[in-house]
């Protein structure tokens, strides 16, 4: 039961798109047709949904303080690995915002190359993607 109230309540109540209005701006510009709609709204979710497990990833393994110890395979003792002292955190901001940017251009070229006229009628607010993922992933 505890599971079924916190459902509904991240979705209708503590929901930050719907509390903060984000990312609303590009909707509202491009949903006087369904269908240029849905593809933003596809594409803002093959975006968030590459982009957040890759950023995972990328903060796990290479970013975090010690996390460059298995760069030399020494798994039973990561203390003396020579990368154990590496902290790469103060990259986190833009490493995140690279990962996004890079997706929404993949996406942009795709859209381009596969659907003109969707490409044609999202104009401006395609790459407006990336910040509107950022904020929200």
């Amino acid at each position: 039961m505890e599971h079924l109230e916190l459902f509904f309540k991240s979705i209708f109540v503590d929901n930050m798109v719907f509390a903060y209005f984000l990312g609303m701006c590009s909707y509202l510009a491009v949903s006087k047709k369904v269908s240029t709609a849905v593809g933003l709204g596809a594409a803002v979710i093959f975006v968030l949904t590459v982009t957040v497990p890759l950023n995972w990833f990328l903060d796990q393994y290479i970013l975090q303080p010690g996390a460059l110890v298995w760069l030399d395979g020494n798994t039973e003792t990561p203390e003396l690995s020579a990368y154990a002292g590496y902290d790469l955190s103060f990259l986190s901001f833009i490493l995140f915002i690279a990962t996004i940017a890079t997706m929404v251009q993949l996406v942009e070229i795709v859209v381009e190359k596969f659907s003109p006229s969707l490409y044609n009628s999202l104009g401006i607010f395609l790459p407006l993607i990336a910040v509107n993922c950022a904020i929200l992933g």
